[in-house]
């Protein structure tokens, strides 16, 4: 038999398959090395990686459809809607979805699926209707099952954590591969959506909810098990596994200051998000507006890359001390900003609010693991991840009621955050110096 002709065709086509399987492995044991493979935390990355996937899809949708048409018009009507769907979600989650993860005593793995396979199916509506009316209801849906996600991921993630592995890092493996697989769809969606158009991309979108549902099925069943966990308050400050009047428990001094520290850095990255965009379509718009905001959105994600790397390699001592630090960084960014106005300034203040945001949530991590009794920790992360939504709404209303002026919008940025970051410090020194020691038992 006569060998194939060596050609540079075929010779970059076998490197090709070589590189890519190389990678393929290393990132399967990236994702199962120090135990995560053994205690479903792997399971539990490839799903929130399939999740992430899904979300950049249905943002790049929306982009395209709901998102400039708003923007470039500036109709209050489509401003006004446009805000229903979007943030409306947050509103309906959180006064629904933290209780009923305190009655769910089984069935997270389905309730995960349900997530994603409602997602699917409004993805399938999407595709249908993705230039009517009809695009809004299933939007707003989509919306709100990817808030309850959120919440339920962070309930189920003490459960599948390996003995040798923190909080912090188990977190910052799930944001690196969310954050890996988002930024490799957003490129697939978007090369999909330029080509065939948004009814193919939405059905991408559909396909890969469902591969993430099957995903959520197959983690382990002791994730369905809640026996001996406690809910928690995220809204008190007593001493740490104090009852409130609610029936919770207090998570203490700590955890709160570094949650309410934290819930304003999200709140400045919910005014960023929705009035970066709006900027650059109002008042620059076009080819170049569009440009602008592709540099914000890339500065944003490298800050939350650098973030998540520094936190999971960095033993933080004393994380609820660092956090209200990274919200002050955050405030004088912002600062700055409202003083020296410019694009490039905007960039820059995106790249602080993407670092300190995503070390900011891992010094809470770390707060939390550290002083909350693993009976409180499920509840602590549902609870937290919902008043973090929360902000994130009022941040970006903050940004819709303001003028397209740049240096007045990071005024009042600026402004809001030193006042949220004071009263807090202030409030929290208050209360350690009255605050009983805990006991260290929960009864």
């Amino acid at each position: 038999m006569v060998p194939s002709k060596i050609t540079v065709t075929r010779v970059a086509a076998a490197r090709t398959r070589h590189l890519t399987s190389t990678a393929v492995r290393r990132i399967n044991a990236a994702s199962r090395a120090d135990g995560a493979g053994e205690s479903g935390l792997t399971r539990l990355i490839w799903t929130h990686a399939l999740n992430c996937a899904g979300d950049t899809l249905i943002a790049i949708s929306l982009a395209g459809t709901l998102f400039f048409a708003a923007a470039a018009g500036e109709q209050r009507t489509n401003v006004a809607l446009y805000l229903v769907v979007t943030m409306a979600p947050f509103a309906i989650v959180a006064p629904i979805i933290g209780p009923a993860l305190d009655r769910l005593q089984r069935g997270r793995r389905w309730a995960l699926a349900a997530t994603m396979g409602g997602r699917a199916i409004l993805a399938w509506v999407m595709a249908a209707n993705y230039d009517n009316f009809a695009l809004y209801p299933a939007a707003f849906g989509a919306l709100v099952l990817a808030k309850a996600y959120g919440v339920l991921k962070g309930a189920v993630v003490p459960r599948v954590l390996p003995g040798e592995m923190t909080l912090v890092t188990a977190n910052a493996r799930l944001s690196i591969f969310g954050l890996f697989t988002g930024a490799v769809f957003a490129g697939i969606g978007a090369g999909v959506a330029s080509l065939l158009g948004f009814s193919w991309e939405l059905g991408l979108t559909a396909a890969v909810f469902i591969a993430a549902g099957v995903a959520a099925l197959r983690l382990p069943e002791h994730v369905d098990h809640s026996e001996g966990e406690l809910p928690a308050s995220v809204l008190t400050s007593g001493a740490t596994g104090a009852l409130t009047d609610k029936g919770r428990r207090s998570l203490g001094i700590r955890v709160i200051t570094a949650l309410r520290c934290v819930a304003t850095l999200r709140g400045l990255a919910g005014f960023l998000t929705i009035f970066s965009p709006f900027l650059a379509q109002g008042t620059i718009g076009g080819v170049e507006g569009t440009f602008v905001l592709g540099a914000i959105a890339a500065a944003a994600g490298f800050g939350s890359f650098i973030g998540t790397a520094i936190g999971a390699r960095a033993r933080l001592t004393n994380p609820d001390v660092v956090v209200p630090v990274l919200t002050g960084i955050a405030a004088l960014a912002c600062l700055i900003a409202a003083f020296t106005f410019s694009i490039p300034m905007m960039v820059a203040v995106a790249l602080v609010a993407g670092v300190t945001n995503s070390l900011g949530k891992h010094g809470l991590d770390a707060t939390i693991q550290r002083d909350v009794p693993e009976s409180l920790r499920s509840s602590a992360f549902a609870r937290s991840e919902t008043l973090l939504q929360i902000t994130w709404v009022f941040g970006g209303a903050v940004a819709i009621s303001l003028p397209l002026i740049g240096w007045i919008a990071f005024t009042v940025a600026a402004s809001l955050m030193l006042i949220a970051t004071t009263l807090t410090v202030i409030g929290s020194r208050t209360r350690r110096g009255k605050a009983p020691a805990p006991s260290g038992r929960i009864a």
